[in-house]
């Protein structure tokens, strides 16, 4: 199970940190994702960071968002900074270890003045 946090209405220039809580999984194992969708639009990775720490984001939010894991208390952290209006959306995260894919429910991530 996967229980995201941390979304919320900021203003642009702003900063969140979403977390995301895994349960019954051996989360150290697992590459963890942040996916975002907004609305009618393609859901689409925000980031990602692999079991052994390796970090991959798209383009849209490099060098303004940061991926990070903690495996002691597993769970995965998206520092977003310097938000956008265009950054609003739902963001969802995602474990996956081999064919095993798990979604989280979605946080509500709102950039406006």
């Amino acid at each position: 199970q996967l229980q995201a946090s941390g979304g919320g209405l900021v203003q642009p220039g702003g900063s969140l940190r979403l977390s995301c809580a895994a349960s019954g999984l051996t989360f150290s194992a697992y590459d963890m994702g942040w996916y975002r969708q907004a609305p009618g639009k393609e859901r689409e990775l925000v980031a990602r960071i692999t079991s052994g720490g390796r970090e991959n984001y798209a383009d849209a939010v490099k060098g303004r968002f940061t991926i990070s894991r903690d495996n002691a208390k597993n769970t995965v952290y998206l520092q977003m900074n310097s938000l956008k209006t265009e950054d609003t959306a739902i963001y969802s995260c995602h474990a996956n270890f081999a064919s095993f894919n798990n979604w989280g429910q979605g946080t509500q991530v709102t950039v406006s003045s």
